[in-house]
């Protein structure tokens, strides 16, 4: 089983100035423990869920470039890139531009993008869910384009490129791996199996995540993809720290679903989570195999 930091709270510490050097000390924390991936999110206001939208949030490929230049192995991604926050070419050269930065690290994580109050107090356009999926699915397509040997013309219905050159090429090979977030049964799992190298869904639980992932193997099967060629990764919702036994356990039934990717969220000082996940959580986990 491999392990995921996800950094969603650039709150703690509340001094700007400590934001960079707590999220480096962070990662290279991590990075030592084990972790293989490193992710933050794609919002430009704090998600009203968690917390105030007016608390500190930086943008996600800014950040990443950051981490590049303090981490050695750990892949680096969004969880997940909204779809409606950058035009599909520009997206498909900056994740380039973090692959060939980082050495070939870069994870490109997508979704269909929700948060419509950054979206409007931003000038980002804010268009029907359906519309918003049909983008996705067109931006996968120039992303696959543009990481491929053709460099001619997209003819989309949204979008529309004269050519798809991008150079330098990515250092992955074949390509940066494409993870689908969302749990959507009807078109984010459809997307999944028709585009994806791997899957993210919320771990709310071990039931409800082999539900999903029946409808996955389902989506498969109707389009001919081989099912266990996806990786399965699950964002587990359960605070680690406050019952480490109990998290273990679920992180357990979750690698019994052919779950190969947890990710962790700190709900602390980071720093002092890593260190507490690196010390109480990790050994732990490494009896799961």
């Amino acid at each position: 089983m491999r392990l995921g930091l996800h950094y969603w709270n650039f709150s703690i510490p509340d001094d700007p100035a400590a934001i960079a050097p707590t999220l480096a000390e962070t990662a290279r924390i991590a990075e030592q423990a084990g972790f293989s991936s490193f992710t933050v999110m794609d919002h430009y206001f704090q998600m009203e869920s968690m917390a105030s939208a007016a608390e500190p949030m930086l943008e996600g490929y800014t950040t990443l470039g950051y981490l590049a230049a303090k981490t050695e192995r750990m892949t680096l991604g969004l969880l997940v890139t909204g779809v409606m926050y950058r035009y599909p070419g520009l997206l498909a050269k900056i994740v380039t531009t973090l692959d060939v930065l980082s050495q070939g690290r870069a994870r490109l994580g997508i979704g269909a993008s929700w948060y419509e109050r950054e979206q409007a107090g931003l000038g980002v356009p804010v268009v029907p869910v359906a519309e918003r999926f049909e983008r996705l699915e067109e931006t996968l397509l120039i992303c696959l384009q543009m990481w491929s040997d053709l460099n001619g013309p997209f003819k989309g219905r949204h979008y529309q490129l004269a050519e798809t050159l991008c150079v330098p090429a990515p250092i992955s090979r074949p390509r940066p791996p494409i993870m689908i977030g969302g749990g959507g049964e009807r078109k984010t799992l459809r997307l999944v199996a028709r585009y994806a190298d791997a899957c993210n869904l919320f771990g709310t639980g071990p039931a409800e995540v082999a539900r999903k992932l029946d409808v996955l193997r389902e989506h498969c099967a109707a389009e001919g993809r081989d099912y266990d060629a996806i990786e399965k990764t699950v964002l587990v919702m359960r605070p680690a720290l406050v019952d480490v036994d109990a998290f273990v356990a679920e992180v357990g039934e979750y690698a019994g679903l052919g779950v190969t990717e947890v990710q962790t969220m700190p709900d602390r000082h980071p720093v002092e989570y890593a260190e507490q996940f690196a010390e109480r959580v990790v050994p732990k986990l490494a009896t799961l195999g």
